[in-house]
């Protein structure tokens, strides 16, 4: 089985690395998934502040690699041999997977200046958005208080996405058509 697991800050795209493997027919895993679910759980509105809360109360409470270790059930049960995994937020979460996947566990990171994150975040309009550059740099900084700059660093390949729409999608494929149709139990 391969675990390949995308880093990187907010809105460096993460997620439409994600869609695109799901475009190819890879099982997509969203991390941030668990804690929006927790959000609502809780009947919290899911906003940027409810959703970094939560975030936080479970790491604290469950430990850093709390989001991981609820994603590795969903992660065995998906039954495939290559599974993709959205949103590392942390070096424990890295570490967490490496111990229950070992060599095959792959971490790909992101990399987008911050202005152009901004931009991002300003045209997808999620609910959990922040609505300025300084909303987003407050992100940035919890979410580096949660490892992941160490993250970042632990990672196999790094994927630049400071271009176009087009050029990202071509390197995604790229990077994961190494990992299509290989003998996945090496």
């Amino acid at each position: 089985m391969k675990i390949i697991a995308f880093v990187g800050m907010p809105a460096s795209g993460k997620s439409e690395a994600a869609r695109i493997a799901a475009e190819m027919g890879i099982p997509v895993i969203i991390m941030g998934d668990v804690i929006r679910k927790e959000v609502l759980r809780r009947g919290l509105e899911p906003n940027d502040s409810n959703t970094g809360m939560v975030a936080t109360q479970l790491r604290k409470c469950e430990g850093m690699d709390a989001v991981a270790v609820r994603c590795i059930s969903q992660i065995k049960d998906a039954g495939s041999d290559l599974i993709v995994v959205d949103g590392v937020r942390g070096i424990a979460e890295v570490e967490c997977f490496r111990r229950e996947f070992g060599e095959g566990f792959v971490l790909i990171s992101i990399y987008a200046p911050i202005e152009v994150r901004f931009s991002r975040v300003q045209k997808r309009g999620r609910s959990d958005d922040m609505n300025s550059i300084e909303g987003l740099r407050n992100r940035d900084e919890r979410e580096l208080g949660w490892g992941m700059g160490k993250a970042i660093e632990a990672s196999n390949i790094e994927i630049e996405n400071n271009s176009t729409l087009e050029t990202f999608k071509k390197d995604v494929i790229e990077v994961l058509s190494n990992y299509l149709g290989k003998n996945l139990t090496e």
